[in-house]
This record gives structure tokens, C-alpha cells and sequence, in this order.
């Protein structure tokens, strides 16, 4: 099976369908309109609700269902081909990929027809799905001939008006209308020829509720919202965001293509500056944008960007959706960012949070629930509506509202920004009704196909999925999956959920264990390749040693974790390294590099990781005097020429660059060939190249023998001891390396490590030669 998925060929079993861990797993902490809304209500489940879940009434766990031609329906407007006989419509492409699923073929079943269904209600109610993500063209403010016109979702008000600065905060004039859908809109006239709103004035959304209290709350599709800075603890205003012509950004730069495999950034644009303070979107684009691009790197992921009232959630406890977060500066001061990194020919994906919302009242979503029923909140009732270990409130993706607010959202930022994709935070949390919360995931297929599965918000992916590689082919999507969901990585077309990848979660976990509770000697090379190439080889992966989530504080980097307070003392040139120093960057280049070659088709570094950033991140916070001292990036230490932080930046450098040259990261040649454990050398081929890793500290191989593929003259084309690396200069780059074949011809048992010829290297202690 795995020769066939031309993936690796090893001295040991890999599972061929794994889930992205090779150990169980679980969530932690740190880490609709019209006739439509009612028919959707109406057949939206088929299911009745007990102890929290959906149990299916049917008589297996997803029952039969009436096939039709459903499949066929799927995603017409998805390039995939389609069979269009009924007869063959029940064969969903997912279970040709993975025969293992066949048994879960009713689940895809109800899956793909509760997608198809809201599809048709979309088509015949909204004009489509494209179109009925343009609610921000509908709601909120908008300008329409001779005034603006707000409207709002709030079914449970018994009364509304908009209020602000231009109308003293007095709303007995502009009192809002509802309709038979619970959305309430207002038009104001001009005034004189000028909007009666003026642009970055205030504005707010005042309702009654059923206790007869009038409330306050910002507008659920405001743009921009601000906060007065100098009062501690104040709350949100929302802004009302319609800039002059003349003030508005002008895109200059198309969107660069899609890479064929992802080198991605992960960056934070607030704590971007070397200095103790917020960076801005600009600073951030004039001084950081030349770094990432300066690294070869192909796409940046921006966190942080939604707006968020606590700066210390990392931007994941969401206020506003549809607003820029104002710390940094304008919706303005953004896109000139985006269209920076679009000159640089860099991707920008956006850190998207769809799967929670921030539990803050004032100033966030979680104001509009006053007590009413599922049915007429964003939000699920009772415990179903809130995540406990995350403090937040959790969305309903069976409502039609819910559905054109998230689905817009994302049509908005891909829109009005011009970002070239997401990465989507908390699909696990999605994907279940228990969120993961203290479930251990196995890959056994049945944690994954059950009661337990929510299917609405499997449905709101597939629905997101379609319709941002609609509007955008060349987006790049990427799942943060902990769980390991068979077919979350497959075309919505196949039955799948449609993302571009899934982050390798499993890998950096792996990596704080070795480093943690390991001696060297220790090191087992299987289980660092069983745990690199663990993944579904059918669906592409994202790889990282360490994101942001392994540099909050309460952990370390990898290079603090190895180093640590040597990092202080021992990091110049100007003398000789320490044995820690020393181990510490050798193993920071192979522990990055060997991540990025063999644990996935992407590769993901955090701000401030790819030169060995010390210390970690805390953001200003009560339990640090609101101090912002580590939450900043000290470039000055890679800037710093006689220090030895310039070596891990280089190496960093040259990896992305090599990719670039040869494109192996894309390639689907990819040959595990030698883990030894005695010698602690792993051996693999990706594309054109042949990798050797020597993880072992003090032994040197002179004349070691490997195995490839093709026959002829090879050369080093990476090695991460040279000099310019921090290195000693051992390996000779001027050396050809001439093949001899090994075996019978096409006799693969009869080869040297199940590779048709062979040739001879020098590799040192902890290095690695391409």
C-alpha cells in the first residue's frame, strides 16, 4: 500500500491510514433567509438531541439514506470530475482512496446530502452560495442611494435603534423596524449631501430584551472597532469605517500564484518590534515583510488579526469578525501590508477562528445572547454552547444566520483584504461534540464516525472549503486538527472536507519529549521517522518543530530548551562555543530541517524560531505588571554579526533556499530508506535528493554507505556543518560521489537497503548532508 502511494519504503511498518499522532491524543487549552431559514430549520437534522448529542434516528449510526443522484450534485462548481449515473453515486471517491472507510459509508452518505441540501437551499433562496456569503454587502452599515442602511440579526429584541456620536447617543429617532426573520434595519438620510454617519465616528446597536432592560452593544458586523487607550479596562467602541476615496488603499499588487508547497511564517504583527510596544501593520510591513522574503519564505500566516478585547488570548477569544484588530492600525494600515507581501511575491493566509467566540458580553458576539433559544442566537444554549476549557461560547452551525455570518466573513477577508487563504484554529473543537475536551485519540475510525461527530460544522466546512476555493482557486486552506480525521485533507468533490492541508501536530510534541526526558544516546531514529511520516498519505500535511504554541510562556523554544541560560552568556563568536552551545545549534538545524524534509508538503516556522529566539512569549498580563518585555522579537540578536544566533538564521536561509532549487517539499518521490538505530543515522530520498542525518554526538562516518535511486555523480548540495552554519567545515563540497549499483536489477530484496545503487559519504557527528 505504501510503495503504491509512492511514499516510503523502510526497514519497519508504517501504518498507511494513521491519524496525525502515532500516540492518543487531546485538546488542550494552550495549546439564514426568508422560506429558506424555515426549511432549513425544519430538515436541517432529522435528529433528535439527547445528553448534548445527535443521535440519528435511523436504525444503524447514520441509517440509509435515499441516495438519488446526491453525489452527482456535489460541487458543480469544483474542478473534480463527477460521475453523473445514479448507479455509481453512492460511490463516494473518499472510500476508493481509503477502502478502510467503507464500513462508514452511510455517514459520508449523510454527510454529503446534508451538504448538497443546504447547497439547493442556497440556490433557490439566496441565488447561491457565492452570494449568500455577501452578507457584509447586506448587513451592518451600508451606503445605499440617498443614505445608510443599518441592519442586524437580534430575533429576541423586543426593540432596537442604532445610536452615536451622530445622534448624541439618543436613539428616539432612529428607531429600527424588525422583520418576519428577526432582522431589524433602519435607512438614514443624508444630511446636506453628506453621509448622517460620519466616517470613524462611534456607533452602537441598543436593544430591549424580554426583561424589558435596554442594552448596548457593538454592531455583530462592525468593521473597525477602538478602545480608549488611556482608560484601563475600557470597553469596545465600534467605528463606523467608510473612508473618502482618497483615503482608502489602493491595491497595486496581484496575488502571487500558489506555491506548490508551502514555506510558511507564522508571525504576529504586535509583537513583531524589537522594542517593548505594539508593532503596527506597516512597521511590521516595511521591517519584517524583507526578513521573511530575505529567508526564502513563500507564505506568511498573520495571527491576531480578528479583533479580540484581551491582547493575551493571541487573537483566539474573538470580539469582532469583521473588524481589523485596531492595536496595530487601520483596515488601511492592513491592506497596505498584504499588498507589501504581495510585491515580495509572498502568500498572506489569516489565522481564522470559526470554531469559538470570545465569552466577552460588552464587546463582543456573545452580547446579542439575552437568553433566547439556539434557534435565535449565534450561539448553542447551555452546556453545548460553551467550551469549558476555553472559557467561550460555541457557534451553531445548523442555523442559516450563523451560516451567512461565518461564510461572509470569510468572503469578506479573502474580498476587502485580498488574503490569499486561512488557517483555520480549533477543528478538532468542530469536529466533536465533546471538542476533544480529555479524549485520547487512537485512529481507531470510529472515534471519528459517530454520535460524537457534529455533523453541521463538518457541513459549514465542506460549505467553506467550496466557496473559498471558488472565489479564490489558488487559496491555500490549512486545518489545525488534532484528532487525525480521515478525509479532512480531501476534495469536498471525493465526500471529503475539503482543506489544502492539515498541521502535523503530533511532531513538535514528539520533539519537547526527546528534548525533555532523553539523553542523546537515548534517541531512537524509528521513532523519529515513524513520527515525521505518521501521517495519511493521501492528504498533504503542514510540518513544524515549533509554532507559537511552543514558545508561550511556561515553555521554551527549542533552542531555550536546549541552551537555555548559556543563551545569555555563550552565543558571541568572539570565543569559543560551550559543549551546550555547541550541541544546542547543531541540533537546532536538524531538528528544523529534518521536520521540513520528512514530516509533510509544507513547512511552518514561527517569528523569531528560525534564528534560535530565546526566552519566551508573555504577553502584558496582570501576573507580569502588564509588562510587554517578552512580547517582542529581538532581531538585534540576529542582526548582531558576532553572534552566533547569525548561524541558525543562515541555515534557515539555505533549507527554504534549497526547496526553492530543487522542489522536493512537492515532490511525491519520497523513500525512507535506513533508520539505524546503532549508528543513530536516518537515510531518505525526497525528489532528487539524498538526505543524511547523523543524530549521533560523538561518532563520525567516514566512507558510510547509502542508498539511492538513480545512478551517476552526486554532490552536496546542503550541509549543515559548514562554516557559514556555525560549523566546522568537515564535509567537502567539491567532492563527487560516483554510484555503484547494488543487486539484481529490479530485484528490489537484493538491493542495498531496498535501494538499486549505492555511494559513499562522510558524515559527521550531529549533522545533516543533502
Amino acid at each position: 500500500m505504501l510503495s503504491s502511494l509512492g511514499l516510503l519504503a523502510t526497514p519497519f511498518a508504517f501504518d498507511s491510514f494513521s491519524p496525525s499522532s502515532n500516540k492518543a491524543r487531546t485538546l488542550s487549552s494552550t495549546s439564514n433567509h426568508q422560506l429558506a431559514k424555515q426549511l432549513a430549520v425544519e430538515s436541517r437534522r432529522g435528529s433528535r438531541k439527547l445528553l448534548g448529542r445527535y443521535v440519528f434516528p435511523f436504525n444503524s449510526v447514520y441509517g440509509k439514506v435515499s441516495h438519488g443522484s446526491l453525489i452527482s450534485a456535489v460541487l458543480v462548481d469544483d474542478s473534480s470530475t463527477m460521475t453523473s449515473s445514479e448507479e455509481d453515486a453512492e460511490n463516494i471517491g473518499i472510500l476508493g482512496v481509503d477502502s478502510a472507510l467503507e464500513p462508514f459509508k452511510d455517514h459520508f452518505l449523510y454527510r454529503v446530502k446534508k451538504y448538497v441540501d443546504q447547497k439547493n437551499l442556497f440556490e433557490k433562496h439566496e441565488g447561491g452560495l457565492e452570494e449568500f456569503a455577501k452578507g457584509y454587502l447586506k448587513f451592518g452599515f451600508n451606503r445605499e442611494e440617498g443614505g445608510i442602511v443599518y441592519r442586524e440579526w437580534a430575533p429576541a429584541a423586543q426593540e432596537a435603534q442604532v445610536i452615536g456620536d451622530f445622534n448624541g447617543w439618543d436613539g428616539s429617532n432612529h428607531k429600527m423596524e424588525k422583520n418576519q426573520f428577526g432582522v431589524w434595519s433602519i435607512k438614514i438620510p443624508d444630511s446636506g449631501g453628506n453621509p448622517a454617519i460620519p466616517h470613524n465616528s462611534r456607533v452602537k446597536f441598543r436593544f430591549k430584551h424580554g426583561d424589558g432592560v435596554w442594552v448596548d452593544r457593538i454592531p455583530a458586523w462592525i468593521k473597525y472597532a477602538t478602545v480608549d487607550s488611556t482608560r484601563f479596562g475600557a470597553p469596545y467602541d465600534a467605528v463606523h469605517w467608510d473612508p473618502p476615496p482618497s483615503e482608502r488603499y489602493e491595491f497595486k499588487y496581484p496575488c502571487p500564484p500558489k506555491p506548490k508547497a508551502p514555506r510558511i511564517y507564522e508571525a504576529h504583527v504586535g509583537m513583531s518590534s524589537s522594542e517593548p510596544c505594539i508593532n503596527s501593520y506597516r512597521e511590521f510591513a516595511d521591517d519584517v515583510l524583507p526578513r521573511i522574503w530575505a529567508n526564502n519564505y513563500t507564505t506568511v500566516q498573520l495571527m491576531a488579526v480578528m479583533e479580540h478585547s484581551y491582547y493575551a488570548s493571541f487573537g483566539y477569544h474573538v470580539t469582532n469578525f469583521f473588524a481589523v484588530s485596531s492595536r496595530s492600525g487601520t483596515p488601511e494600515d492592513l491592506k497596505y501590508l498584504i499588498d507589501k507581501a504581495h510585491s515580495l511575491g509572498l502568500q498572506v493566509l489569516m489565522d481564522v477562528v470559526h470554531s469559538h467566540a470570545s465569552n466577552n458580553v460588552t464587546d463582543g458576539l456573545n452580547g446579542f445572547d439575552v437568553g433566547q433559544s439556539s434557534q435565535d442566537s449565534y450561539f448553542h444554549s447551555g452546556e453545548s454552547g460553551y467550551h469549558k476549557l476555553w472559557d467561550s461560547r460555541l457557534f451553531n452551525y445548523g442555523n442559516w444566520e450563523v451560516l451567512r455570518f461565518l461564510l461572509s466573513n470569510l468572503r469578506w477577508w479573502l474580498e476587502a483584504f485580498k488574503f490569499d487563504g486561512f488557517r483555520f484554529d480549533g477543528v478538532t473543537s468542530m469536529l466533536y461534540h465533546h471538542h476533544g475536551i480529555n479524549m485520547g485519540f487512537t485512529g481507531d475510525y470510529n472515534e471519528y464516525f459517530s454520535e460524537a461527530t457534529d455533523v453541521d460544522a463538518v457541513v459549514y466546512l465542506m460549505l467553506a472549503n467550496s466557496l473559498i476555493h471558488s472565489i479564490l482557486p489558488d487559496a491555500t486552506v490549512i486545518a489545525e486538527d488534532v484528532s487525525g480525521m480521515p478525509g479532512l485533507g480531501r476534495p469536498v468533490s471525493e465526500g471529503g472536507t475539503g482543506f489544502d492541508y492539515r498541521l502535523a501536530m503530533a511532531i513538535p510534541d514528539k520533539w519537547i519529549d526527546y528534548l525533555k526526558n532523553k539523553n542523546d544516546e537515548e534517541w531512537s531514529m524509528k521513532d523519529i521517522s515513524r513520527s515525521l511520516t505518521n501521517r495519511r498519505q493521501t492528504e498533504k500535511c503542514i510540518s513544524y518543530a515549533e509554532s507559537h504554541d511552543q514558545a508561550i510562556v511556561g515553555d521554551k523554544t527549542i533552542a531555550f530548551l536546549i541552551m537555555d541560560k548559556e543563551m545569555y552568556s555563550g552565543m558571541s563568536c568572539l570565543t569559543d562555543a560551550s559543549p551546550t552551545v555547541e550541541r544546542g545549534i547543531a541540533l537546532h538545524k536538524m531538528i528544523h530541517f529534518i521536520t521540513m524534509a520528512l514530516g509533510g508538503e509544507g513547512y511552518l516556522n514561527f517569528m523569531g524560531n528560525e534564528f534560535g529566539h530565546p526566552e519566551w512569549i508573555d504577553f502584558p498580563r496582570e501576573g507580569n505588571g502588564w509588562s510587554y518585555e517578552k512580547c517582542r522579537r529581538q532581531w538585534s540578536l540576529v542582526d548582531t554579526e558576532h553572534l552566533r544566533y547569525k548561524f541558525m538564521n543562515a541555515f534557515d536561509r539555505a533549507m527554504n533556499a534549497l526547496d526553492d532549487k530543487f522542489s522536493f517539499l512537492s515532490s511525491t518521490k519520497q523513500i525512507l530508506s535506513s533508520c539505524s538505530e546503532e549508528d543513530q543515522v536516518v537515510v531518505f530520498e525526497r525528489g532528487d535528493l539524498v538526505f543524511v542525518f547523523n543524530f549521533h554526538p560523538k561518532n563520525t562516518y567516514d566512507g558510510y554507505k547509502v542508498g539511492c535511486d538513480l545512478p551517476g555523480k552526486y554532490r552536496v548540495a546542503l550541509d549543515s556543518d559548514a562554516w557559514e552554519f556555525g560549523g566546522h567545515g568537515r564535509v567537502g563540497h567539491d567532492v563527487d560521489h560516483f554510484t555503484s549499483p547494488e543487486g539484481i536489477p529490479g530485484v528490489p530484496e537484493t538491493n542495498f537497503n531496498n535501494r538499486p545503487n549505492s555511494f559513499i559519504v562522510l558524515s559527521p557527528a550531529r549533522t545533516c548532508v543533502v
